[in-house]
């Protein structure tokens, strides 16, 4: 059990009118909890999306390994890992070729990860590139539909691929969310002051932790909106609450600040 004493007052989820380059510094020094841009996505962008959302193949994770339903398009790189901490190469690359290939076909117009990219590229200054391996592009952009909540976790491509796995090195990791549709009561997403420790395994449930980890620790709470954009640092503990109704669906992706100064993406 945490306790707070003194709560860090640059700890704070911020709403603002548009993404900046401060705020995307800002974020992967660890000095602010997240940004939200409310109507990121505009009406026309979420209304393609959801007409296009049937031609995207989707599918629930292993029961075994995610207890709650959560239906997904796309791969992600923290899927394909090894047990000696590697890339199962040949089943990455199949599902991620298959996955742009869908991706194609379902057309989607205004394509709502490409809008997202362009902008967060404007405001860095430079446009976003794929994350590469071995000189290969990865997939980036995914399609999340978290009805049920989703688990305490954190995600750090560092930590999860120690040996490294990208051509570029990456310094800070952010996370990106865009609501496509949200529910009308929870979904919330809860981003708590507090990185993995050692320790924390034995606090281990499926692919993520029991709240009591973060019991007491500082947090932020945002509830979606149809439209808005979300930034986040995913090295932070983080999770999601059951919608009470309605659908909640994003399209997702990782952000990579490199040591060179880069943006890049992936999934």
């Amino acid at each position: 059990m945490h306790e707070i004493t003194v709560l860090d007052p640059l700890f704070t989820a911020l709403d603002a009118e548009a993404f900046t380059d401060r705020h995307l510094g800002r974020l992967a020094a660890g000095v602010i909890a997240a940004v939200r841009v409310p109507a990121f996505l505009g009406s026309e962008v979420c209304a393609a999306a959801m007409a296009g959302l049937d031609q995207l193949p989707t599918a629930d994770y292993d029961p075994a390994r995610v207890p709650t339903p959560i239906a997904r398009f796309g791969p992600a790189l923290n899927d394909y890992r090894t047990p000696d901490g590697g890339l199962d190469h040949d089943r990455y690359w199949c599902d991620a070729e298959a996955a742009r290939v869908a991706w194609q076909k379902a057309g989607l117009r205004p394509d709502p990860v490409a809008v997202s990219l362009a902008r967060l590229g404007a405001a860095w200054g430079t446009a976003v590139l794929p994350a590469s391996i071995g000189g290969r592009p990865v997939f980036g952009g995914t399609l999340r539909e978290i009805n049920s909540g989703a688990l305490v976790h954190f995600d750090d491509i560092n930590r999860e691929y120690p040996q490294g796995i990208f051509d570029q090195v990456v310094a800070a990791q952010l996370a990106f969310n865009a609501w496509v549709a949200a529910p009308e009561v929870g979904g919330t997403t809860t981003v708590w002051r507090r990185r993995w420790e050692p320790g924390d395994e034995e606090h281990r449930d499926a692919y993520g932790y029991k709240e009591t980890l973060v019991d007491g620790v500082q947090q932020v709470s945002l509830a979606p909106q149809c439209g808005d954009g979300l930034l986040f640092n995913p090295v932070n503990f983080h999770a999601v609450a059951p919608s009470g109704s309605g659908r909640r669906i994003a399209f997702a992706f990782f952000l990579g600040l490199t040591t060179t100064g880069q943006l890049i993406v992936w999934s």
